[in-house]
């Protein structure tokens, strides 16, 4: 298991609307990049516009980014493609036995170090923007 690819594709998609601005970036334009259905991208931005991350009107090919580069973070991007629920990156079994002593104690001693590590995660996730995505990107492939 992993966490959902709508988070990578989310991201991806942000990526795209700002190198492409100049063009017009239509959900089959964005799934050729993403080598996906028109249908998964057009779900994908339905959730970056609910969050306000994205502008795109019906009937009206194209998407343009709702806000700066530097004001939407990765943990933006994870937040609004609903990648988990809060506390639950991690799955904890159910139902270990009882008459175990790893059963009767394993999911309270792993419980709060998933949390930990769930909010580390986020927290790195809310100091990456958009910006340094697409910054890096843009040196990769010498584009000014």
């Amino acid at each position: 298991m992993s966490i959902s690819s709508r988070f990578a594709v989310g991201i991806h998609i942000l990526a795209l609307i700002e190198l492409n601005k100049e063009g017009v970036t239509s959900s089959e334009f964005l799934a050729t990049s993403v080598n996906t259905n028109p249908a998964v991208i057009r779900k994908l931005m339905g959730m970056l516009k609910k969050a306000g991350l994205i502008e795109v009107h019906p009937g009206i090919a194209g998407a343009k980014l709702a806000k700066e580069l530097s004001c939407i973070t990765l943990f933006d991007v994870y937040k609004a493609v609903n990648v988990v629920k809060e506390k639950e990156l991690f799955s904890i079994h159910e139902s270990p036995h009882p008459d175990c002593p790893v059963g009767r104690n394993i999911q309270n001693t792993i419980e709060p170090l998933f949390t930990t590590a769930q909010l580390a995660m986020e927290r790195i996730l809310r100091n990456v923007t958009l910006e340094d995505v697409v910054r890096d990107i843009a040196s990769k492939e010498n584009i000014c």
